[in-house]
């Protein structure tokens, strides 16, 4: 069960195994029980904030930059089972990879010994210090919180637009807005629509209107 959970789809190219045998059944077993327990957490943790406030802090702390930074602490990529290619592209070093491994280690703990095996995993290595987590700005994306926040409230999806994109391509500007039900809740300029879009969503959320 613990090889499963850290064999990347890329290493069955040389066993010839069946894709299902890679570790992303796990994962996506481990990325229920880390949400089921990280929401637990917080509803037991935080007993004064909303529905909103809590799907915000949740949603911080299972993030794939978080998840990601968690796996480098327990050296997970050293153990990977990855092909040649995938291992010389930076494999072992790559956050999505990492952040798979993490919930699939989840999955396996949850199916070898239960909820509470998982629950404890979860909660040393990534629930005891959330407070950091949370302050730490960069572990945020902003546009899935602002949209989970607007969900939780009963709210429509935001909707971004591109007003403005200039520059050459090797150093464009984008100017992107956001709205909530039809209203301006933020603005963002930056390099990439991305970038800009995360920096309307932080602006959103920032405003108070969703």
């Amino acid at each position: 069960m613990l090889l499963n959970a850290l064999k990347h789809r890329s290493y069955l190219d040389i066993t010839g195994e069946n894709r299902l045998l890679s570790n992303e059944r796990l994962e996506f077993l481990g990325d229920a029980a880390l949400n089921l327990i990280v929401s637990e957490h917080f509803f037991q943790s935080q007993s004064t904030e909303d529905e909103g406030t809590l799907t915000v802090a949740k949603s911080t702390i299972v993030s794939g930059s978080v998840l990601a930074e968690q796996a480098k602490k327990l050296s997970l990529g050293e153990y990977l089972l990855l092909s040649e290619n995938e291992e010389r592209s930076g494999g072992r070093d790559r956050d999505s990879i990492l952040e798979d491994a993490f919930e699939a280690l989840i999955g396996a703990i949850y199916i070898d010994g239960g909820l509470l095996p998982a629950r404890k995993f979860v909660e040393r290595f990534l629930l005891e210090d959330t407070g950091s987590i949370l302050a730490e700005k960069s572990h945020k994306n902003y546009k899935s919180l602002l949209q989970e926040h607007a969900q939780s409230r009963g709210g429509n999806p935001p909707a971004y637009r591109v007003l403005e994109e200039t520059g050459p391509d090797h150093n464009k500007r984008f100017f992107v807005e956001v709205r909530l039900n039809g209203e301006v809740i933020g603005t963002g300029i930056g390099r990439t629509k991305k970038e800009a879009e995360q920096k309307a969503a932080e602006e959103g959320l920032k405003g108070g209107d969703v």
